[in-house]
């Protein structure tokens, strides 16, 4: 059992807890706060979402123990606030509710979006509250109601929150826990700062919220292979979805990486800084970018290391990629869906990396976009011709083989 300390709805609470409790079943069995539900349970649904250090977050995933020194709100310590009770009001005119599961979670995001978003249109408040699932209204309704509220402030001439939308993708915590025990935990959603004043030394390192590890072989010389990381303008061209804006420099570089999640799509801008090893042939690149069209920010960085093989003949390249995402963005997407897709663009980082150095087109004619869709789709499909096959046996791979080769048939044998 963990001791874990924390403020929630502005009231002190120490209790015991088992390490992996989420925040979620935190406050709903220890502490009886069940106006946050528990849909999806993946972070998915968005009907968990609570302020972390005012910050809306996924409470379904994220560990109570993580959290310890936070201040949390839930939708019970919203009570009092004044854009909450407004929301409230107008989500009754609106009929923006009807079994109201959704509609905890629906209110944290809507608040933050009014406080953070006071022109925003219909447009807007849908991308912002495409993180908040809802199955019986059509959504209309809340979209009504929220924008009635925002034009209501915004002829009381009500000032914005310029500290707002970093709603946090993945496991959060509060970054205070290391204080409390004397350790070194820097805060995982601090937001990122602007690239466009950005200098080599200040782009930060980071602790990131989410590391991937992944692991490709080339058929070249370890010191072939780190020379041509040296040339960035290489490595950029090889990279799906990035483009460079101006030519690069030893210490530093500036560009653009498009992405799409789900249906938004986002450019982000930034800057990187670039650090090489040549004694350990390993290197580092650290980067910030911001996407004004969805006020998301996010940090990363790329760790990579070079081992020999085959007696010097070819190159083990080892990669660890570690990236925080905060903002509109970081309310769409899984864990599963972004190892998915880490593990899609190294393999296609890889085979455009080898094309290069053997002197061949890379095939890109620009920057490709990267998409959650499509991968959701093959894992989808995947875990479809899983079942079958577990419940029809024989017949069932049988029927999947003839569905590949496009024969069809009436009937299982």
């Amino acid at each position: 059992m963990t001791t874990i300390a924390l403020q929630v709805n502005r009231r002190a609470v120490e209790l015991h807890a088992e390490p992996r409790t989420s925040l979620a079943d935190f406050v709903r069995d220890r502490l009886d706060l069940t106006g946050t539900h528990l849909g999806c349970e993946h972070g998915v649904c968005g009907a968990c979402t609570v302020l972390l250090d005012g910050v809306p977050a996924r409470s379904c995933i994220t560990y109570a123990a993580a959290c310890e020194g936070a201040d949390v709100t839930t939708i019970e310590g919203l009570d009092e606030d004044e854009i909450t009770t407004e929301l409230r009001a107008a989500f009754t005119r609106e009929r923006a509710l009807q079994c109201g599961y959704c509609t905890p979670g629906m209110l944290v995001s809507a608040r933050d979006l009014v406080l953070r978003l006071p022109d925003a249109d219909e447009r807007q408040i849908r991308i912002g509250l495409s993180g908040n699932l809802c199955r019986c209204t059509g959504y209309v309704g809340i979209v009504r109601a929220v924008q009635s509220v925002i034009e209501a402030r915004r002829a009381r001439n009500v000032a914005p929150v310029a500290d707002g939308g970093r709603t946090v993708l993945g496991p959060a915590g509060s970054g205070r826990a290391a204080t409390a025990r004397n350790e070194l935990r820097p805060a995982r959603h601090a937001p990122a700062p602007a690239p466009e004043s950005a200098t080599p030394s200040s782009i930060p390192d980071f602790t990131p919220a989410t590391v991937l590890d992944q692991r490709f072989t080339l058929p070249y010389p370890p010191a072939k292979v780190f020379a041509m990381f040296e040339d960035i303008a290489g490595i950029a061209a090889c990279l799906p979805g990035v483009s460079l804006s101006s030519t690069p420099k030893p210490e530093r570089v500036e560009g653009s990486i498009r992405v799409r999640l789900g249906p938004i799509a986002a450019s982000f801008e930034g800057a990187a800084r670039v650090e090489r090893d040549p004694a350990t042939l390993s290197g580092r690149i650290v980067g910030i970018g911001t996407d004004q069209r969805s006020h998301s920010a996010t940090q990363g960085e790329i760790r990579y290391r070079l081992l020999p093989l085959e007696g010097g003949a070819a190159t083990a390249v080892e990669l660890s990629i570690g990236y925080t995402l905060t903002g509109m963005l970081a309310q769409v997407g899984r864990p599963g869906l972004v190892r998915d897709l880490a593990k899609r663009l190294v393999a296609e980082f890889a085979a455009n990396l080898d094309r290069h150095m053997s002197g061949a087109s890379s095939g890109q004619a620009g920057p490709a976009e990267l998409s959650f869709w499509s991968i959701a789709s093959d894992v989808l499909r995947a875990r479809l011709v899983q079942t079958f096959r577990r419940t029809f046996g024989r017949g069932g791979a049988e029927w999947s083989a003839n569905r590949r080769r496009g024969v069809t048939k009436p009937g299982l044998p």
